[in-house]
């Protein structure tokens, strides 16, 4: 999955919206203010650090040499996906689909609320 596909497919998901908080090579996707992916423009390897259930990533580590602990991230809650390797594009799209739904399920009622209008 190339970088164009990985954005829009993020921005197709309901109140998502892109920023570059930190620098202009760090790209962050939100979900109602709350980070559900994030990838550095200036790597030569499209690489994404997604949020996942612990128990996934434990799996999806020792199952995947694609998949690592978050870089820069608390490692218990957070993968770093090489996009670029032997990974599917499908499968992909479903750990950015757990990434999502796992920020959207710690979001507060009202922040739900909110993102049903969206």
């Amino acid at each position: 999955m190339n970088i164009e596909t990985f954005r829009d497919y993020c921005l197709s998901k309901q109140g998502t919206s892109d920023d570059l908080p930190f620098d202009e090579h760090t790209l962050v996707f939100r979900v109602v203010g709350k980070i559900f992916a994030i990838t550095r423009l200036s790597d030569t390897r499209l690489s994404v650090n997604l949020k996942c259930d612990p128990a996934k990533s434990v799996d999806y580590r020792d199952q995947y040499p694609e998949i690592e602990p978050g870089y820069h991230m608390n490692k218990k809650h957070w993968n770093t996906v090489d996009f670029e390797g032997e990974l599917s594009s499908y499968f992909l799209r479903e750990l950015i689909d757990h990434s999502y739904e796992l920020v959207v399920k710690g979001l507060k009622k009202s922040e739900r609320d909110l993102l049903e209008t969206l």
